[in-house]
């Protein structure tokens, strides 16, 4: 088979999940014509998209793709094989859920880093009482007037932009619209529309900080999700297996890891002082130095997420609750409001990307402009940025710096509460 009719036949695949279990497909920048024909067909039958994901897969080696090409669909379609063996009624733990979709191995984090952390945060907060209040107390005085949201969200897309022009060639009529809404388990949510236009939804009502939103923005905006969906449809037809983009699947973990580093891209060091000042054009003040010193301090204790992942898996929400509340410093009603996007069945296994993601790109990317561009313009997976050097799409060796491990910390905010 060529690689034409393999990605049909992926899209395909992925359309008929898409039509049992919504949201499956992210983006399809295909033919219309594959979505009219499927309209016309029986209802799928999972085993049947089992097996059909599973004779895809065998077909992967005899292309003759370059190793990065290669890795990347046998990713998504192991990803759509679970998804198919779960809509069939199979159930598997948290771990191999996630392994099996986003290609990590995830485990709980280590307690003694959980408590250098918390020293490390006490020392940026000193005074009287636990760390804690003082964590509590910090978080309500730089907490976001709801008043002054769609202000300041846009003061820094427009900001964002400019920064990302500076380092990347962006479309002339590409646009990101804005919409605040209620209601939602998740902090912000990028939803293209095709002709370079994306719908960016952020939360009215989750506990918002100011010093946070920047990271927040730019992961959804620019030079996060409305870009990198940009990027790959400029490589459309060269690559067609690229017109579908799935919500799960080894590729977004890189996906949310590149939106993650979209700040420290393209503004980089003192990030803090630059949101501040853009903010303050919206009326809202933030100490953003202090800002940026939290964000580093508080790196390791985001792998508590995960864990509290899986202590729902295995323990209960009570234990996974109480574990957010001792190690993660959140008060119960932050707690519980992280529990909604913990146990909702769609979400829960995609805090790893999170989690895994973002440390997994910055290690890899190293302040290299160029990887950057990179993790947007080709299909990176795990594995790929995993090996000692990576390979670029083409098959060239790249002449990258060996690849440190992963250390298992999340920086985005996006797609979960705040914090």
């Amino acid at each position: 088979m060529r690689i034409e009719a393999v990605a049909r036949e992926i899209a395909l695949l992925a359309l008929r999940l898409d039509r049992l279990a919504p949201g499956t497909v992210e983006a399809f920048e295909g033919t219309p014509a594959l979505r009219r024909h499927l309209r016309s067909e029986p209802a799928p039958v999972p085993p049947d998209l089992v097996r059909e994901a599973g004779r895809l897969r065998r077909t992967i080696p005899h292309l003759g793709l370059p190793p990065v090409r290669a890795a990347f669909l046998d990713g998504e379609l192991r990803a759509l094989e679970g998804t198919a063996r779960t809509l069939a009624g199979e159930r598997v733990s948290l771990q191999t859920e996630i392994r099996e979709t986003y290609g990590v191995d995830v485990a709980p984090g280590e307690p003694d880093r959980y408590r250098d952390a918390h020293r490390v945060v006490d020392s940026l907060l000193p005074g009287p009482g636990s760390l804690a209040d003082r964590l509590a107390a910090h978080r309500a005085r730089d907490e976001l007037p709801r008043e002054r949201r769609a202000a300041a969200v846009h003061v820094l897309v427009a900001a964002l932009r400019t920064r990302t022009a500076a380092v990347l060639a962006l479309p002339p009529d590409e646009a990101v619209e804005i919409e605040l809404v209620e209601g939602r388990p998740w902090s912000g949510f990028t939803r293209h529309l095709g002709r370079g236009r994306s719908l960016a939804r952020f939360s009215a009502d989750a506990p918002q900080r100011a010093g946070q939103l920047a990271r927040l923005v730019a992961h959804e905006t620019y030079p996060g999700h409305h870009v990198e969906h940009l990027r790959r449809v400029a490589a459309l037809p060269g690559e067609p297996e690229r017109a579908l983009s799935l919500t799960r699947s080894p590729r977004a973990l890189v996906v949310e890891g590149t939106a993650d580093l979209g700040l420290d891209a393209v503004v980089g060091p003192g990030w803090g002082a630059w949101a501040a000042e853009v903010l303050a054009e919206a009326g809202v003040v933030t100490d953003g130095e202090l800002a940026e010193e939290l964000d580093e301090a508080m790196l390791p204790l985001q792998q508590v997420r995960l864990d509290a992942a899986l202590l729902v898996d295995g323990a209960g929400a009570a234990a996974a609750r109480d574990h957010l509340c001792r190690w993660l410093l959140l008060d119960p009603a932050r707690a519980d409001r992280a529990l909604r996007f913990l146990t909702d069945p769609r979400w829960r296994a995609y805090t790893a990307t999170y989690v895994v993601g973002y440390p997994l790109l910055r290690a890899w990317w190293a302040g290299d402009a160029a990887r950057f561009r990179r993790a947007l313009d080709e299909p990176l997976s795990p594995g790929v940025l995993g090996l000692p050097a990576a390979v670029h799409w083409s098959g060239r060796r790249a002449a990258d710096r060996a690849t440190p491990t992963t250390d298992g910390v999340d920086h985005a905010m996006s797609g979960r509460p705040f914090c």
